[in-house]
This record gives C-alpha cells, sequence and structure tokens, in this order.
C-alpha cells in the first residue's frame, strides 16, 4: 500500500501581480519619480525637434 502524500499550496495572501502591475508599481513609486519626470521631459523634447514646430527655432 502506497504512503498518503500531501501537496501543501500556499494559497494564503495576495495573488501575485503580473508584469504590467509590477511595471506600474515601480513607475509610481515615489523614489523614481525624478528619473521618470526626466525621461518625459526628455521625450517631449525629442518630440518636439522631430515634429515641424522643431523648424521654427532653424534661424533663416
Amino acid at each position: 500500500m502506497a504512503p498518503n502524500q500531501r501537496i501543501v499550496v500556499s494559497g494564503g495572501g495576495r495573488p501575485q501581480k503580473g508584469f504590467v502591475g509590477s511595471l506600474y508599481d515601480e513607475i509610481t513609486s515615489s523614489e523614481n519619480a525624478t528619473i521618470v519626470r526626466s525621461l518625459l521631459v526628455f521625450g517631449a523634447g525629442v518630440a518636439f525637434f522631430h515634429s515641424s514646430l522643431g523648424e521654427l527655432l532653424v534661424p533663416p
């Protein structure tokens, strides 16, 4: 006769977050606020210079 085996699965607590959830938590944390702000300003600058509005800065 085979011995009885129990498989214990820890089901308590919150389920694990996915990639998007953990990424959102990292982006919105107060420790990373300056880095996220810098990346947004850099992205806005690149978008401005790539657009036709960037040609306004070129001397005639």
